[in-house]
């Protein structure tokens, strides 16, 4: 995480795009202002934003908050949450800035250089972000999407963002000195290979030499028969990698049940990442010290880390899946969701209910309580906490009612 940005800071006085100054900072914009067409309290965020109503601004991965000042006595909580980009996206994006040199120069030297963005972007990863990314929410009464308070907060990290480039990668999920190890780490990578490359030889050599060793060669004896398998382990854990024998064991029952799902049709595990992987090993309850090493053999963030785990044992690969990417599902599935759970809302609670959409989520205003529909046509219940964090709260349903009853109690309701 990286420390709070000083504050209040007021904005430029005119216009929409004088809170960013650089293509890039006005790209942030352009996707706040096209994520809404509530017009009305994009001014007033932008107002708020210039009379230094937003206090000091906080980025991490996935999101930046702040405190904003509105018309009560005390401030609100304001948040604007981005997808994080996978370990796989990381990879493009590092490979993309590594392939040029002046990529490097250009990021240090406070600019973002555009062919960057363009070759991430043909390879499918988003820097910058998009209109349907950006995802606003305030601690406030007002059921706007963005709220003005949430709008003040897009509007004031824009100059952020134009000061250091380097807070665009954060938001998607690594800071500026992790994204610099990195590329350390690669170009060093580059030079021993370059270095220990094999002059070679003609491939018609190489053809004759492989005849030449076939003739000459006997034939290869007999397998013997399979060993017989038994619970101790052939070998002690090696020097210095810090398994035990009892580490082995779990790892080689862990590899046996795969194995066994593997047999049945079941190839979930095949298509994770090692990411998701280390999670999967999380969920399975391998005590705090083993939860401790995947977190440190992942660089993951321990709170984030902890949030996939609690997916992983209510809804599986899945319900990373859903924790990580939001998407955009068929509008009439929403809408017919919507509709049942304003029906079931008004005997569950004494107060009407608003319920807030975004994309693939149906957030209850005011209540803590999140529903999330996820590529299996199950809705994922989330709640809230106190630092308006979402939580995967239950396992899945295929009937949002019985999703959100899973959950009503949780909260508090």
């Amino acid at each position: 995480m990286s420390p709070s940005v000083p504050g209040p800071r007021r904005a430029p006085a005119h216009g929409r795009r004088a809170f960013a100054a650089t293509w890039w900072g006005q790209a942030w914009v352009t996707a706040l202002e096209g994520s809404t067409l509530d017009a009305g309290r994009l001014s007033r965020g932008r107002t708020y934003a210039r009379q230094g109503m937003v206090g000091p601004t906080t980025v991490a991965p996935g999101q930046v908050k702040a405190a904003v000042q509105g018309s009560r006595p005390h401030p609100y909580r304001s948040f604007v949450h981005l997808p994080v980009l996978t370990d796989i996206q990381w990879d493009t994006l590092l490979d993309a800035v590594a392939a040029r040199a002046g990529h490097l120069a250009a990021l240090l030297d406070g600019e973002m250089p555009a062919e960057l963005v363009d070759d991430a972007h043909q390879a499918g990863v988003p820097l910058l972000p998009r209109p349907t990314e950006l995802d606003p929410d305030c601690s406030c009464p007002d059921w706007g999407y963005p709220c003005k308070h949430a709008a003040a907060l897009c509007y004031a990290v824009a100059a952020t963002i134009d000061a250091d480039p380097f807070v665009l990668f954060a938001l998607r999920g690594r800071g500026r000195e992790e994204v610099l190890a990195q590329l350390r780490s690669r170009r060093t990578a580059a030079q021993e290979t370059t270095r220990q490359a094999p002059a070679g030889v003609p491939a018609a050599g190489a053809y004759a030499a492989r005849a030449a060793l076939a003739e000459n060669t006997p034939p290869l004896p007999e397998p013997p028969e399979p060993a017989v398998h038994t619970t101790a382990l052939p070998a002690a854990a090696p020097p210095g990698t810090g398994l035990s024998t009892t580490d082995l064991q779990r790892l080689m029952a862990d590899t046996a049940a795969r194995a066994g799902r593997l047999l049945t049709g079941d190839t979930t595990s095949l298509h994770l990442t090692q990411h998701q992987d280390a999670v999967r090993i999380a969920a399975s309850s391998p005590g705090p010290e083993w939860f401790h090493h995947l977190i440190q053999s992942t660089d993951a963030k321990p709170t984030a880390f902890a949030r996939l785990t609690r997916a992983w044992r209510h809804g599986g690969a899945t319900g990373i899946t859903v924790a990580e990417q939001p998407c955009t599902p068929d509008p009439a599935a929403m809408s017919a969701a919507r509709t049942t759970l304003t029906a079931a809302l008004t005997e569950m609670a004494t107060a009407p209910v608003p319920l807030r959409a975004w994309r693939n989520r149906l957030t209850l205003t005011g209540h803590g309580i999140q529903l999330r529909l996820g590529p299996d046509a199950r809705w994922y219940p989330y709640i809230q906490d106190d630092g308006g964090e979402w939580w995967p709260a239950a396992p899945p349903d295929a009937d949002p009612v019985a999703a959100l009853t899973a959950v009503w109690q949780q909260a508090g309701e």
